[in-house]
């Protein structure tokens, strides 16, 4: 039921979307670097690697240089129109093609770079087991990720030893709690958080998610 789901919807999104999505590309072509997409190797279903697309924000070889495969907020990286893009979660629409081909679901798991998957640890075979989503439980907790990612003094430290575990968490508990009626309503959560960035709506709607780890939450509030 849900694969039928995200054929539909991704299906319709391309249609709708298309008059949108094409002066972007058109601007990214004739801007920055002269590039419209980003296909990075992400960890899907079944542990297999695909291609996850984006509109291309940053420098080419972004993932060499700076803070790798971490991106905080005000990055040097990023072009000017990315900024722009990457602020309104536009970069990411791309990834309706990955749902239509089915890469990707619209809700699960975030697909990692295969780098970070790695340090998911053993819970990474169960959290392969279904296909990775353009949004999710833990996409919604992080919607501010770069933001937060930037006031730390060591980005990759909290990144790998707060976040990473702490998502692991959020994602196995979608796996057992995986239902129609909880994809229908992360699609919801996830168009309000964009539309308004500072609800916590989320808390009440997934007030039965493992909580924050103390360490963590004192670094959100810091």
């Amino acid at each position: 039921m849900q694969r039928a789901l995200d054929v539909f919807f991704s299906g319709l999104a391309l249609i709708f979307l298309a008059p949108f999505l094409l002066p972007i590309a058109v601007i990214l072509r004739f801007t920055g670097e002269g590039e419209i997409f980003y296909r990075q190797q992400r960890v899907g279903l079944g542990g297999e690697h695909f291609g996850l697309l984006k509109f291309a924000t940053m420098l080419k070889n972004s993932p060499s240089i700076g803070s790798g495969t971490i991106t905080v907020k005000g990055d040097p990286r990023i072009l000017p129109f990315g900024h722009f893009l990457r602020k309104t979660k536009i970069n990411e629409l791309p990834q309706i093609l990955n749902i239509f081909l089915g890469d990707m679901s619209v809700v699960g798991p975030r697909p990692m770079v295969p780098g970070t998957f790695e340090k998911y640890g053993e819970s990474r075979h169960e959290i392969a087991k279904i296909r990775p989503g353009l949004t999710g439980v833990g996409s919604i907790i992080f919607r501010d990720e770069e933001d937060f990612l930037a006031a730390q003094d060591d980005a990759q430290a909290v990144y790998f030893d707060e976040i990473v575990p702490y998502k692991v968490k959020l994602e196995l508990w979608y796996l057992e709690h995986a239902s129609l009626v909880l994809y229908i309503k992360l699609i919801v959560l996830t168009a309000w958080v964009v539309l308004f960035p500072g609800s916590t709506l989320h808390k009440r709607w997934l007030s039965g998610i493992p909580p924050m780890p103390p360490s963590l939450a004192a670094l959100a509030e810091s």
